[in-house]
């Protein structure tokens, strides 16, 4: 069985900026996935092609009936569909890593505050480092669970196009595969063959799971979205009635402090007029 300690590592950084469903999904990834498949995979199916008989004595009859009972070998379908469901979720993880470097950059540049030069703050991570999911991450994360959902139910038909039946039956008949007798044919026997259907049964219910899962987050990010679009819409004419409400101060209010407490009224010409008439009359007596 290959080594998924590498693919682990990267999916356990995936779960630093997902969302409570999508750490769900990638426990059930790891436990009923990865885990079952390296520990019980190379004990159920390790004996499918040496535990493998057939009642013919020509050269190549076993391998011709074995290949024609099993086209690709179910582990390697297996890890075949594991690694492409990952690979969206690997994506989302590169482009989200490139977004806290670039947000990374404008800390280290000063420009996580908002300041009289109108330098930008981060905007899809917050005070901690944590991601965000908004924005063009949004649509980036949303764009991977769909893939995911569609890799997932592609996977599930093609394994009834290629292995056919669910069950794995104990014996079957080849007579249809050369170089085997074609008239008479060869009588073959599966090793375990109750151990294989459950466990063939098993990894589809993992992988309905993993669909249902998907479709419960991205119902969750949309509930979510949209709460956040209605608070914003609530919390607008609030901010615009406070605006309103705000008593603005005249043009004379900045020099009450200059002059006692006491506004300046501003004058007209004609006051103007008046007042140096006066003092002129007064000066003359």
């Amino acid at each position: 069985m290959s080594d998924w300690s590498y693919l682990s590592k990267l999916l356990h950084k995936v779960q630093a900026h997902s969302t409570v469903v999508g750490k769900i999904w990638m426990s059930v990834l790891f436990l009923f996935r990865i885990f079952v498949l390296g520990a019980a995979a190379d004990n159920v199916w390790g004996d499918e092609l040496s535990e493998f008989y057939c009642d013919s004595m020509e050269p190549g009859c076993k391998h011709s009936c074995y290949n024609w009972m099993f086209p690709m070998s179910y582990v390697h379908y297996w890890v075949l569909q594991i690694t492409f469901v990952s690979t969206p979720t690997l994506v989302y993880l590169g482009h989200a890593v490139l977004i806290i470097h670039r947000e990374k950059k404008l800390l280290e540049r000063g420009q996580s505050k908002i300041n009289r030069n109108g330098l930008k703050k981060p905007k899809y991570t917050d005070e901690r480092g944590k991601v965000q999911i908004k924005g063009i991450l949004f649509y980036t994360y949303m764009t991977q669970l769909v893939f995911k959902i569609i890799l997932e139910i592609g996977f599930t038909i093609g394994q009834f196009y290629v292995f056919g039946p669910l069950f794995i039956v104990p014996s079957f008949h080849c007579k249809n595969s050369p170089p085997c007798a074609f008239h008479s044919g060869s009588l073959c026997y599966i090793s375990r063959p109750t151990e294989k259907t459950i466990f063939i049964f098993f990894m589809l219910a993992v992988s309905g799971i993993s669909v249902l899962l998907n479709v419960v987050e991205i119902v969750y990010l949309l509930y979510n979205r949209n709460q956040s679009a209605k608070k914003q819409l609530e919390a607008q004419p609030h901010a615009l009635h406070a605006e309103q409400c705000t008593p603005t101060r005249p043009p004379w209010e900045a020099t009450r402090n200059q002059y006692g407490g006491y506004p300046l009224l501003p004058l007209n010409s004609q006051a103007i007029t008046h007042i140096t008439s006066e003092d002129s009359h007064i000066h003359s007596e």
